[in-house]
């Protein structure tokens, strides 16, 4: 039996196949772990970095980092991701509820479980939707989700965990994982706790950072600690099957610059959609799963962090500002990629009165504070971090008169 639960530290084997023959994409050195901010406590004292390499796993398809942290290592109780702050991320989210209602005729009062349900915005809308509805999250994020209404269990979500809820609340007839499926370093364990809790006629619905996203749109900061796997839909068809069940849907959402939607159920129960051979056709035909393929994504990667750096040294003979505006945990990433410190960045700005104003970025140590000083100062130059959202960011700070030059690193380099 393949073990999906693996232990902190070095991983040599492909989590879903077992397989050892694994190769790598690309090794972004060490990093500190992204979604451990520093404070005013902590930000004078050492850091630990931890290696931060992906392989690949032809066999099954998968992603995978080579050294694993662990969940409570990468999700403190303090971890201060919130999607409710997300204007296009609360509207996809909406849609996303809206559409698995009316897509398999939810009845109101049907049990719907998110897990990872950080501050329960998925599932208030499932909620104006009539469902019953049950939100599992470890980190503090569980209390402003009870705080606005939504049911919520403090815990990581385990097979023991999954028992308890089927006991008092019954099964699920959908069980949501968004931007979540692929942090858990206890894959089998996850796994086996969706098989407990899904209704004979139940969906799993999965989104997850793509890995012919990353792949094709150069997302080397899609690749940290927390996310233990990137999934590709080869790798999802072979893991479901272990537990009795098949993806019988799947599609590309624009989530995040690119994410996998994933539909799954009991093998059978379901009819398996065109979609789904179309996509795995697609991912072999980019060679996604072979060296010479990565090897052309690593020139790009370099290629996109020599324009920037470029950029830099132009900024800073000129005697020009450039900061940094929104604060994604993909940010953290770039920011230790590309050796942007507070000498070069000296300011991370995010939403006033969100949970990281105040902290500090892990490694580069950047200050994080108001983006209020976005108005006051005008910089020249604003490096967009959030670059998967920076259409709705330029024309927001545009409409407030901001007249920088906004960098947006990614998928390609340029200035806007």
């Amino acid at each position: 039996m393949i073990k999906h639960d693996v232990s902190v530290g070095k991983l040599e084997y492909c989590q879903i196949s077992g397989s050892r023959n694994l190769f790598e994409a690309i090794d972004l050195g060490f990093q500190p772990p992204c979604g451990t901010l520093l404070t005013e406590d902590t930000v004078g004292n050492p850091e630990t970095y931890y290696p931060l390499r992906l392989m690949i796993c032809p066999e099954s398809g998968l992603g995978q980092l080579d050294y694993v942290l662990g969940n409570e290592f990468c999700f403190p109780v303090d971890y201060s991701y919130r999607p409710g702050i997300s204007v296009p991320l609360v509207e996809h989210l909406k849609k996303l509820a809206f559409r698995t209602v009316s897509d398999y005729k939810l009845k109101p009062g049907s049990l719907v479980v998110d897990v990872g349900s950080n501050d329960g915005t998925l599932l208030s809308f499932f909620k104006k939707k009539g469902m019953k509805v049950l939100g599992v999250e470890p980190t503090n994020m569980a209390k402003m989700a009870k705080e606005d209404g939504i049911t919520t269990i403090q815990d990581f979500f385990t097979e023991r965990r999954a028992k308890r809820i089927v006991k008092k609340y019954g099964r699920a007839k959908i069980i949501t994982m968004t931007n979540v499926f692929a942090h858990m370093a206890d894959l089998g364990e996850v796994m086996r706790g969706i098989a407990i809790l899904l209704d004979k006629k139940g969906v799993v619905v999965s989104e997850s950072q793509y890995l012919l996203d990353v792949f094709e749109r150069n997302q080397f900061d899609e690749i940290y600690h927390d996310h233990i796997r990137i999934y590709s839909l080869k790798s999802l068809t072979k893991l479901f099957p272990y537990y009795g069940m098949e993806v019988f849907d799947a599609k590309r959402v624009q989530t995040r610059e690119g994410s996998i939607e994933v539909h799954a159920g009991w093998k059978g129960k379901h009819p398996i959609s065109p979609h789904v051979g179309r996509l795995l056709k697609a991912e072999e035909d980019v060679d996604l799963f072979s060296p010479k393929g990565w090897s052309k994504f690593r020139k790009r990667v370099v290629k996109q962090k020599d324009k920037f750096l470029e950029l830099v040294g132009k900024i800073k003979k000129k005697g020009l500002k450039i900061v940094a505006d929104s604060c994604p945990t993909r940010g953290v990433v770039l920011l230790n990629y590309y050796g942007l410190g507070k000498d070069i960045l000296p300011y991370v700005s995010q939403l006033p009165k969100t949970e990281k104003i105040g902290k500090f970025i892990p490694g580069t140590r950047n200050p994080i504070i108001s983006n209020e000083i976005i108005l006051k100062e005008q910089p020249d130059y604003i490096l967009i971090l959030a670059w998967h959202y920076d259409d709705y960011i330029i024309k927001n700070w545009k409409a407030k008169g901001v007249k920088s030059k906004f960098v947006i690193p990614l998928p390609e380099f340029k200035i806007i």
